[in-house]
């Protein structure tokens, strides 16, 4: 059979397809809700475009003409609404604050929708500075790339596609899920808790295969990272503020450390986690004002240009026009539903409505080239999102602030509560921007080295976007009906530790609300910012003196901030990862040396899909549980209607927990360490 040269100008084959795109759909419903879930659990998203192009890959080899760019188009409009899901990092702050009683559908929708689209069209003129003229690595686009090669036969190596690790993976952590949050028959973790004196903590251990996979992903740097804040968190703020703070009368010595780490060492956090922000935006400034230089001169070529290249033509400047109109007449109109409904006069709800669509976008310009920069440097899952959420709340509740005390929003309760769910909505619409920015050019990476037309591409991201956006609102409401929020429960007498804790829209709830209010504490976010700048400083000389080691500041912020029983599963999975990898490169060394590299890729491949799977296992579990819980509760009946030995887990549950957590590492390792080598 003759070999079709997908990079040719002149090639023929189906691409952008209405198969694709209907694919596409399902897929990115499914992701979107297996992110929603999982992000508002524990503040964590995962990349949906390797499996989603596993997934493609194996249901379009049933058509004789598909093929790897068609394959490509699937996974990138599932990837990008399985990104905008980020939302999630936000908007629920809403119902925190009490100012939604549940998840107004169209303006939901309207601000993933819009917010996507700025994130699509934003990253257009990025594209040729960023992936074409650049040597960016883009670990995502590259490993997306290899697999939808490999798996469409465009490459050699196994002919193994991979969907065998995605389903197994999967159906296990599906299962075990189902048994620890449905059944209630094994732990999803334990705290052992011990005092010398006035000081408490806690040595943590939760059982998640999510984390654990995504662990697994982040890699070793970003784990040790979090290891690293998880130690300052619970070794050394908790003891100390333990230690100088008396408990409230009849206060437990595990409920007072949890109320001083929620209260006071997660302020810390914030303060490292914003700093580490702001560096990042600096360090980025004359990289991303160069490459929109050289970009923008591109594109202004190409207009007179009657010969580009089928891969170097992006969406014409007439079309990026029309669908920027569009979306800023939606987000117009959006703004105006939310800020009518306050009842302002005709004259201050004008002017909200045009600061609050200008501030989301320039604002959303900024924060979509560092984060698709970012993204380049060192990938989608270790790009500052959070960062640049808590940057957007900062920005955006102090021109809020400034503007009501102008026009004496202020002077009643009504006003000063709508102040701050104004500050949360535009902020939801930068972190729209920031998360499709981020994953956009590593679609556009994977498309550059597989023969993708952009245009098409540009088109699928759009696409997804709007999907995505229509599945956001639904599920955010099955969540919180089934689970509720932290500070935010639909019903009385739920199930609080089943509670999902939403932990980013948790932060900057409470940021903005301090800024507002003026009663912040901002002893804590300041000593935070002297953290990260310290941890800063480490970092610089860590690469500065040494190729091989980093500490990165966010990761550390994120530690601090993150309850400890997320994480202890993320740090495992990272060194497993790193262990496993050395190993595996010893080994090829010794059997294959002619085939390191290939050998090496092939197993670490199998590794990245089996935790892609524990991810989404988990991650639509989780869904299908809410959905149970939902229709029972609604009918009358329990908020745990799969309890098989009631909500009191016991130390029998919390062994089998921790039995089955172990065969899970011992499962993924086995199944990555078991493929087999070439031989010379």
């Amino acid at each position: 059979m003759k070999q079709v040269d997908f990079m040719s100008h002149e090639l023929n084959v189906p691409e952008l397809t209405l198969r694709g795109i209907l694919l596409g759909m399902i897929i990115t419903v499914i992701f979107t809700a297996s992110n929603v879930y999982l992000g508002l659990k524990v503040g964590l998203t995962f990349s949906s475009s390797i499996p989603a192009a596993v997934i493609s890959m194996a249901i379009l080899k049933m058509f004789k003409d598909s093929n790897v760019l068609e394959n490509n188009m699937v996974q990138t409009q599932a990837s990008a609404a399985g990104t905008l899901s980020a939302v999630i990092f936000i908007i629920p702050g809403l119902l925190m604050l009490g100012y939604w009683q549940g998840f107004a559908f169209w303006q939901t929708l309207m601000i993933c929708a819009c917010g996507g689209g700025l994130g699509v069209l934003f990253t257009i003129p990025l594209r040729r500075a960023m992936i074409v003229n650049s040597d960016l690595p883009y670990p995502e686009g590259l490993a997306a790339a290899e697999i939808l090669k490999v798996g469409s036969g465009n490459a050699a190596g196994s002919k193994d596609n991979g969907i065998k690790d995605i389903m197994f993976g999967g159906i296990f952590s599906a299962i075990v899920s189902l048994c620890a949050e449905g059944f209630h028959a094994i732990s999803s973790g334990v705290h052992y808790w011990f005092s010398f004196g006035k000081v408490t903590s806690q040595l943590p251990l939760g059982f998640s295969s999510a984390l654990l996979g995504a662990g697994y992903l982040i890699g070793i740097a970003s784990g040790m990272a979090m290891l690293a804040g998880t130690i300052l968190s619970w070794g050394v703020f908790v003891p100390y503020l333990t230690s100088v703070m008396s408990p409230a009368a009849g206060q437990s010595a595990s409920a007072f450390a949890s109320a001083i780490w929620a209260q006071k060492v997660r302020l810390i956090g914030a303060g490292t986690i914003g700093i580490a922000a702001i560096w990042t935006l600096i360090t980025l400034i004359k990289p991303i004002i160069d490459g929109m230089r050289i970009s923008i001169q591109a594109m202004s070529r190409s207009e007179t240009g009657k010969s580009l290249h089928r891969m170097d033509t992006d969406l014409s400047p007439k079309t990026t026009a029309m669908v920027l109109s569009i979306i800023v007449i939606g987000l117009l109109g959006t703004f105006y539903s939310f800020i009518a409904d306050a009842n302002l006069s005709a004259g201050t709800t004008g002017i909200f409505v045009v600061t609050g669509v200008a501030i989301s976008i320039c604002m959303g310009f900024f924060v979509a080239a560092a984060c698709g920069y970012m993204a380049g440097l060192i990938g989608t899952s270790a790009s500052p999102i959070s960062g640049i959420g808590i940057l957007g709340i900062i920005v955006s509740s102090l021109v809020v602030l400034g503007i009501g005390t102008a026009v004496n929003l202020f002077d009643t309760e009504i006003g000063s509560k709508f102040a701050i769910a104004l500050a949360i909505f535009m902020t939801s619409v930068i972190v729209s921007i920031a998360a499709i920015s981020n994953d956009n050019l590593q679609d556009l990476k994977t498309g550059y080295l597989v023969g993708a037309t952009p245009w098409k591409q540009q088109v699928a991201l759009l696409v997804g976007c709007v999907v995505g956006a229509f599945a956001i609102a639904p599920v955010l409401n099955l969540l919180y009906e089934a689970y509720g929020f932290v500070g935010a429960m639909p019903r009385t007498g739920m199930d609080e530790s089943q509670v999902l804790s939403a932990p980013q829209a948790t932060l900057m709830t409470t940021i903005a609300q301090g800024i507002f209010s003026h009663n912040l504490d901002w002893n804590y976010i300041l000593f935070g910012v002297g953290v990260g700048i310290s941890i800063i400083i480490v970092d610089v000389l860590l690469k500065k003196n040494s190729a091989k080691y980093c500490l990165p500041p966010l990761a550390v912020g994120m530690g601090i901030y993150l309850p400890p029983t997320l994480e202890v599963p993320l740090i495992i999975g990272a060194v497993m990862g790193y262990f496993v990898n050395r190993y595996l490169r010893n080994r090829a060394i010794e059997r294959s040396p002619k085939n390191i590299e290939e050998d090496v890729e092939k197993c670490n491949r199998h590794g990245v899909l089996f935790a892609s799977g524990l991810i989404v296992g988990e991650s639509i579990m989780g869904v299908i549980i809410a959905i149970i819980i939902v229709l029972s509760v609604t009918g009358g009946g329990s908020d745990s209607p799969l309890a098989i030995v009631g909500k009191d887990f016991g130390p029998t549950a919390d062994w089998l927990g921790l039995l089955v957590f172990i065969a899970m590492i011992a499962i993924f390792i086995y199944r990555i360490v078991s493929v087999k080598f070439k031989t010379n």
